[in-house]
């Protein structure tokens, strides 16, 4: 079974993947340095994911040497803060972190709404060390089925539980998009705007609550002592299938050396972390995710790009379609070409698990996933931080 991701956090805020006149080669002098992080793109520590961007990183209890070091961490730049499953769910996590406490003095558990699924569990604070950096006392996730009941409202979103290592394909998800928190000031209010993504949990049983917007779970990056404006993901271009690929995660952007912007064009997004993509003559609001593993937007029978029979997730034409799209945002356009193939077909080569011709159906936005990523350099900025390139938030590629 080929797990699927379309990893965006909703309601909160790709072989050669096609190209353009702007594609940026990997940067030799951005292979080895303090804030730089070695990422592969392969099947997981479930063994059944197709285009997968996984790394390491090491989390301690707070202000102490009592450390682990948590390996096939999906990285996404599509959504934001960090998430670690327990080891109740087939994780690698045994550390014991701090419970972080609501105002009754219960815990503080989230529900986090994604468009596969749902992760529940509780708000834990850890030490993040990544690369040469590192984050203190950081509201993070503990995807845990045992943590308490899952409440009705977000049972009821109608999207499965994203709670074992199977069904999240994954030991964890490090959210590095565009935003420095998952909610913001929505989940801060109390009364019927507060969207119900955090609960105060007594005795298994838990409530709606607001949480302070530094202590919902955070993008570790934002929480660096440097190199905390944004991240800059390199993998190098893919022709057809592979069984993996490397590259890098650099962070920061304009902060040093190796992460200067260059001649990437800047494609500035709205307060839902999206700009426009026009398919075919329809406008979509997009994103730049590294956590979907294809190319997803609604087709709508224009160029004959029919749904899979055994992975109806994804596309499978009879002949390999290439296609393009503009995206833009308010100032330059940038042609974007890419193809979609069979799933079908690309999936029955047990030994692939990287491909660069990866779509799948998506109503309603356009989301850039993993394949787009190949051959290029692709930074995201965070919301009001500052870089040579303007200010966050921003794509830049």
């Amino acid at each position: 079974m080929w797990a699927m991701a379309l990893i965006a956090l909703a309601g909160c805020s790709m072989g050669c993947g096609g190209g353009s006149s702007h594609k940026n080669s990997l940067n030799p002098a951005a292979i080895s340095a303090s804030n730089v992080q070695p990422v592969v793109v392969n099947s997981g520590p479930a063994g059944n994911y197709a285009n997968g961007l996984f790394t390491s990183i090491t989390i301690c209890v707070p202000s102490s040497s009592n450390c682990q070091t948590i390996d096939g961490v999906l990285v996404d730049t599509g959504s934001f803060g960090l998430r670690l499953l327990s080891s109740a769910g087939g994780g690698t996590l045994t550390l014991s972190l701090p419970h972080q406490t609501g105002s009754n003095g219960g815990s503080v558990g989230e529900c986090a709404l994604f468009v596969s699924g749902f992760t529940w569990g509780s708000v834990n604070t850890a030490d993040v060390n990544i690369a040469g950096e590192h984050a203190s006392n950081v509201p993070v996730q503990i995807i845990d089925p045992t943590f308490a009941t899952v409440p009705s409202s977000c049972k009821n979103t109608g999207v499965p539980e994203n709670d074992t290592l199977q069904s999240l394909g994954a030991n964890g998800i490090l959210g590095v998009g565009p935003f420095a928190e998952d909610c913001g000031l929505a989940c801060a209010q109390t009364g019927s705007s507060n969207p119900g993504m955090y609960y105060n949990c007594i005795s298994g049983s838990c409530q709606i609550a607001a949480v302070a917007i530094r202590q919902q779970v955070q993008n570790p990056v934002a929480l660096f002592s440097s190199d905390n404006n944004g991240v800059m993901i390199q993998l190098p271009a893919l022709t057809g299938a592979a069984p993996g690929l490397s590259g890098s995660m650099i962070f920061g952007i304009g902060t040093q050396s190796n992460n200067t912007v260059g001649l990437a064009e800047v494609f500035p997004v709205n307060s839902s972390g999206e700009f426009d993509t026009t398919f075919k003559g329809q406008s979509y609001p997009a994103f730049v995710d590294s956590g979907s593993n294809a190319f997803f937007f609604l087709d709508s029978g224009i160029t004959g790009l029919s749904t899979c029979a055994s992975n109806s997730g994804f596309y499978c034409p009879t002949s390999t379609q290439k296609l393009s799209a503009v995206t833009s945002s308010g100032g330059p356009n940038q042609t974007i070409n890419f193809s979609v193939g069979n799933a079908d077909t690309l999936f029955s080569n047990r030994a692939n698990f990287v491909f660069e011709n990866l779509g799948g159906p998506n109503p309603g936005t356009f989301d850039w996933g993993l394949p787009f990523f190949f051959g290029r350099t692709v930074f995201t900025a965070i919301d009001a931080r500052s870089t040579p390139a303007g200010i966050g938030p921003f794509w830049a590629y």
